[in-house]
């Protein structure tokens, strides 16, 4: 099968990504316990840059934010200098790559923290639907701290000062992520969000946060570099909100206004639905938001091809294939298989076993 539509250059505004296909961000655990990214990850993303586009895996803003083990940050010089090796890497391929900016907010643990402060959200809701692994093993999550209102100016600060390291270490965008049941989104919906002030009620007022984060790394960024993932559809970290529709319709035309790089969508339901409605999809997006849109969440070649050639997407995201197929477009464009998919014990391992290991099709034992 032909895969001509996925697999043709698109006009990312000023970047011109060489195929449709995006490496969407992955958690991968290799930064080490300073947060500090490094040689292997270099090579990790390297290997995969046949891609259109490369969004990393999260990154983490502030010790605050911190809420994963071994993630890597953008919150030290050290950080920093650390992500440069990537990007000078990456750079030398041709790809374009951003940064995924990441508070984690309740999902999150006082572990994480030096001072042993909790995790903070917009109001005190704990997640239950799954424990939490911290530097203390598997527990229970904790019940969040709501943030104060005059708290939240800093937290957009330290958006704005990430996006700026982001742009020191060799990016060519940021993509702010605001899906997932984490803090920007545990702001936007109403199943998490019961604050009385002005960032609390009203959809317009859920949407403030994000809002303010946009503007904040806009004035570090042009506006055509920046990306907003969002997760209408999803369950994870105990998300689905009765009155989503009306909320993500709203944040997009919000976001619509900017000239925003895109709007990464994780629209699929491969991982879970809340079953509050009917699903929102791309070609409802695509009806207020005219700018770029990729989507997102268990697509396969077929579906994603099938996307853009209906122009429901302009580019599509992959996640869990690329774990163990670094050469997932020469796979596409050649119809080889996929790799079988990685050892899920080896996702969140903290060495090259699982990671860089994944022979490409054309120097797989089985071709030899």
């Amino acid at each position: 099968m032909s895969f001509t539509s996925l697999l043709s250059p698109f006009n990312l505004h000023d970047l011109a990504p060489k195929n449709r296909v995006v490496m969407a961000p992955l958690t991968r655990s290799r930064a080490g316990e300073k947060r500090i990214a490094n040689e292997l990850m270099a090579q990790y993303y390297t290997q995969r840059a046949s891609a259109g586009l490369i969004v990393s895996e999260a990154t983490v803003i502030s010790e605050q934010a911190n809420g994963w083990l071994n993630t890597p940050g953008i919150y030290t010089d050290e950080q920093t200098e650390g992500w440069k090796v990537v990007t000078k890497a990456v750079r030398e391929t041709g790809t374009p790559m951003f940064m995924q900016l990441w508070h984690c907010g309740r999902a999150s643990h006082s572990s994480f923290r030096k001072d042993g402060s909790l995790p903070v959200a917009a109001s005190p809701i704990a997640i239950t639907s799954e424990p939490i692994h911290t530097p203390l093993g598997k527990v229970p999550h904790e019940v969040p701290r709501a943030l104060e209102t005059d708290e939240l100016p800093a937290i957009v600060e330290d958006y704005r000062r990430a996006a700026e390291r982001a742009r020191e270490a060799g990016f060519d965008g940021i993509e702010i992520h605001s899906a997932n049941g984490y803090l920007l989104d545990n702001f936007l919906q109403s199943k998490t969000n019961q604050r009385t002030d002005k960032y609390g009620g009203s959809v317009e007022n859920r949407y403030r946060l994000l809002g303010q984060v946009v503007d904040a790394v806009t004035s570090v960024w042009p506006a055509h570099r920046v990306g907003v993932r969002l997760s209408p559809n999803g369950i994870y970290n105990d998300m689905g909100s009765p009155d989503f529709r009306e909320q993500f319709t709203y944040v997009a035309q919000q976001l619509d206004k900017y000239g925003l790089a895109y709007l990464h969508v994780m629209d699929g339901l491969a991982f879970g639905f809340h079953n509050l409605g009917e699903p929102m999809t791309l070609p409802e997006f695509r009806k207020v938001f005219k700018n770029p849109l990729i989507g997102n969440c268990g697509y396969d070649a077929p579906t994603a091809n099938a996307a853009v050639e209906n122009g429901h997407a302009d580019m599509v995201a992959f996640g869990r294939p690329y774990l163990s197929n670094p050469d997932l477009v020469e796979r596409f464009t050649n119809g080889w298989p996929l790799n079988d998919e990685a050892n899920m014990k080896l996702w969140y391992a903290f060495g090259p076993e699982g990671y860089v290991d994944f022979p490409t099709y054309q120097a797989s034992p089985a071709k030899v």
